[in-house]
């Protein structure tokens, strides 16, 4: 059974830091590109940041650039999504989304944990 499990979300001040997890179980994360992708009240969901599956390679929405950082460690099946420096506009639901890199491309997604920046 594939599952994404997301943790670490809540509600902080502006300033503050966050730092959320994603864990992965049912299939061969190795394999795997990882994402985190946002999506606040009547916003479309957005792509946050990426990972490639050995974790050489990143990318950053231009707003969290220098804010936030994703890592994983493969020896434990798990994303993570460090975030400093929150401001209100980083309010959302935050999702993990795994995507297969070779062919037929599987992609699963998390259930979301909440983010809330306010004072």
């Amino acid at each position: 059974q594939v599952q994404l499990v997301e943790s670490g979300g809540g509600l902080v001040q502006p300033g503050e830091s966050l730092r959320l997890s994603c864990v992965a179980s049912g299939f061969t994360f190795s394999r795997y590109a990882m994402r985190w992708y946002r999506q606040a009240p009547g916003k479309e969901r957005e792509l946050v940041a990426g990972i490639t599956s050995r974790g050489g390679s990143t990318n950053y929405l231009d707003s969290v650039k220098g804010r936030f950082t994703i890592s994983r460690d493969n020896t434990k099946n798990t994303v993570y999504l460090q975030m400093d420096s929150l401001n209100s506009e980083d309010t959302a639901v935050y999702f993990c989304n795994a995507r297969e890199i070779w062919l037929p491309h599987n992609e699963y997604w998390g259930q979301g944990t909440q983010v809330t920046v306010s004072s």
